[in-house]
């Protein structure tokens, strides 16, 4: 089976974020989906403004390279106010710009996301898929993933201690692993 290099970005740069913590359960569980997770930080990005397109800064032209070296990209977002946080709005513009240098283009995405609330971060997700359908990048629908967290379910240095939850969680890398096969094979 093919191993995805798969870029994530975690959609929060609190030193306390629970994204972080379900990013690093992701990681240490990818392998088991034959999948190598690596995070693309957006914590040093400059706001995007249409300014900076005839000379992107050095921070956003290496973000953009690194999405650009990816297979494909999982998103992790918490929500705020009910969409994403914007952090994440930005790393999202600065990824997609100049017009016509869109890095999102044709690469498969993937959206997950967690919060203490009983439907986690599905508003979020859903406004989440809504920027990637704009940005040309294939997501993957199915299987949802919104993870309700509580105390102890995730260590801070990404361990898992609900059984269930791990099994999940790989079956959600599994289905990611699939979605990125089907994207990049060649039509026929």
């Amino acid at each position: 089976m093919t191993i995805y290099n798969v870029g994530y970005l975690v959609g929060s740069i609190s030193s306390t974020s629970i994204n972080r913590r379900l990013a690093r359960a992701l990681e240490k569980l990818a392998p088991q989906a034959d999948l190598n997770l690596s995070d693309i930080a957006i914590s040093d990005l400059p706001f995007y403004t249409v300014d900076h397109d005839g000379a992107i800064p050095a921070e956003a032209a290496a973000f953009k390279d690194k999405i650009e070296a990816s297979d494909a990209i999982i998103v992790v977002t918490p929500e705020y106010n009910r969409s994403v946080p914007g952090v994440l709005k930005n790393a999202l513009d600065t990824a997609s710009r100049p017009w016509g240098d869109n890095s999102f283009a044709g690469k498969p995405s993937a959206v997950i996301g967690t919060s203490s609330g009983a439907i986690g971060t599905a508003v979020a997700q859903q406004h989440l898929r809504s920027i990637l359908s704009f940005l040309a990048s294939p997501e993957m629908a199915q299987p949802e993933a919104y993870v309700q967290m509580r105390e102890g379910l995730i260590t801070e240095d990404g361990e898992v201690t609900d059984e269930s939850t791990a099994e999940f969680l790989v079956s959600w890398l599994k289905a990611v692993h699939t979605h990125i096969a089907k994207s990049l094979s060649p039509v026929s």
